[in-house]
């Protein structure tokens, strides 16, 4: 049995209706001017250059196991400043024109999510990516790693490892690497190449070799 949606639902929807004609546009190029990326980029993303190297030097290995994982293990959101949390500091980072009430939630302001060319007003739209999984990073070599030190990658903010995109985007990603996702917006994808490969290797974090060939074919589309 249908029923018609309650009036949030709709408005949701016809947010996220938007969103994503929105989105078509930029993907041909066509967007908007008030489409365009009003966001501040990660910190730490190298060029392609110093990302070619650290993919060179990076170990390629068999993809772990998942067994005994939990986003438990990987402590998150922390505290950061006052009452800011990990989440709240990306939003207002990433974000134009961020208000927040007195326990940092932010209560207005605008997010584009480079990964599909969508622009957000409501936070609850946004989801805070980690660029490398964490279930990914288990895989990868955390599982060997204490408690303290998966809680500072799961909350890392001095390298590109956090980034504020659409939720169901981050959704459909959920703990792929590059061979089997990369973000829709086929424009980012060099961008995205290089996040991966600086946090893997500032982090120590090893690849598999499907993996490797799906980072290199994107960093090859960076002209710098």
């Amino acid at each position: 049995m249908s029923t018609s949606p309650s009036a949030p639902r709709r408005s949701r929807l016809m947010r996220r209706a938007a969103a994503i004609a929105v989105s078509a546009l930029a993907m041909t190029g066509l967007a908007a001017t008030n489409a365009q990326p009003g966001w501040a980029a990660p910190p730490g993303i190298p060029s392609k250059a110093t990302a070619q190297s650290q993919l060179n030097a990076l170990t390629v290995a068999t993809q772990g196991s998942t067994s005994g994982y939990s986003r438990d293990l990987f402590p998150h959101w922390i505290t950061i400043s006052g009452s800011c949390n990990t989440r709240e500091q990306v939003l207002k980072r990433d974000g134009t024109s961020v208000v927040v009430d007195s326990s940092c939630a932010a209560t207005s302001g605008r997010w584009y999510s480079p990964y599909d060319g969508a622009t957000w007003t409501a936070a609850s739209d946004v989801d805070i990516d980690h660029v490398v999984p964490l279930a990914e990073a288990w895989r990868s070599g955390a599982n060997s790693w204490t408690t303290s030190r998966r809680q500072s990658f799961a909350n890392d903010l001095s390298r590109p490892q956090l980034i504020a995109v659409t939720d169901n985007v981050n959704q459909s990603k959920g703990d792929q690497d590059p061979s089997t996702w990369q973000p829709p917006l086929s424009s980012y994808r060099c961008t995205y190449s290089k996040m991966w490969i600086t946090v893997k290797y500032n982090w120590g974090l090893t690849l598999q070799s499907s993996e490797k060939s799906a980072l290199q074919n994107m960093l090859n589309t960076c002209s710098s």
